[in-house]
């Protein structure tokens, strides 16, 4: 009886934790793959890249080709949408001096699989391997930019790496405090562990970048002066006033690009 009560306990904690997982990957991804475009249709100097995770997932990227920098710079955007979406971003960030390698996150677009916490982790592992393995790009030139949800595979990727620099825009604390502002209090304790920038900001030696809107009602400001305050390293924070989560780059477009710009051409390098 003892044996059996164990062994009931255990599944029922294992099927608690799925669920706690299954809840915060719900919340936290909204993949939309109704703009496709055909590799026919990107810009010039824009390539459809393929390659594997650690566990077997085809991930899709972006690579936004400018052949007169030796710099490359990760992007990983936010939740929703799909990398095609963020075609003009991914330009105007080409255009600062610096190649981009966009990741389609699993279940994203064209990349497989469905979406979760630890599968951007993988992705975010493998586009950093891609480089330096395949296309032999030195750490030291590699730049790593996430927004919103981006943040987290862009922190978790930039932990004890000697890159060139990494930039957050709009970035969460974690998973909990995330789900208190989203109204979901009660359901804090589901997300326990995930997310969580705040901590591993702490293993990031690179120079960092944050930059957050003064009204951002959906990340708040707050979350990201947290994690900002919690990095040890060179680092600037850049506070767009008035600027919500969504216009940084339409309304705010010159403030943003300007700092963006700023950190690619003057953060010192690392180690």
């Amino acid at each position: 009886m003892r044996t059996w009560l164990i062994h009931s306990a255990f599944l029922s904690t294992c099927l608690w934790l799925g669920a706690c997982k299954s809840l915060v990957n719900f919340f936290a991804f909204h993949p939309n793959d109704s703009y496709i475009l055909g590799a026919e249709d990107l810009p010039s100097n824009t390539r459809e890249v393929f390659f594997k995770t650690d566990d077997s997932v085809r991930i899709q990227a972006l690579y936004l080709n400018n052949p007169s920098v030796d710099i490359v710079t990760i992007f990983f955007h936010g939740n929703a949408g799909n990398v095609y979406h963020r075609l003009n971003d991914l330009q105007h960030l080409r255009q600062l001096g610096t190649s981009v390698f966009a990741v389609s996150y699993r279940g994203y677009a064209k990349s497989e699989g469905s979406p979760s916490e630890d599968g951007i982790y993988r992705d975010g592992k493998a586009a950093f391997d891609y480089l330096t393995r395949e296309l032999g790009i030195a750490p030291s030139r590699i730049f790593i930019f996430g927004r919103s949800i981006g943040s987290t595979a862009a922190t978790n990727l930039a932990q004890d790496k000697d890159i060139a620099g990494l930039i957050l825009v709009s970035p969460m604390t974690n998973g909990r405090d995330m789900a208190s502002v989203m109204g979901l209090g009660f359901a804090a304790p589901l997300a326990e562990n995930a997310f969580e920038n705040d901590k591993k900001i702490k293993h990031v030696k690179a120079p960092l970048l944050v930059i957050h809107g003064s009204r951002d009602t959906l990340i708040p400001i707050s979350m990201g002066r947290n994690i900002f305050d919690a990095a040890s390293g060179w680092k600037v924070f850049h506070e767009i006033r008035g600027a919500g989560h969504n216009d940084l780059t339409h309304r705010f477009a010159d403030r943003y690009w300007k700092a963006v710009s700023d950190f690619l051409r003057t953060a010192p390098e690392s180690g």
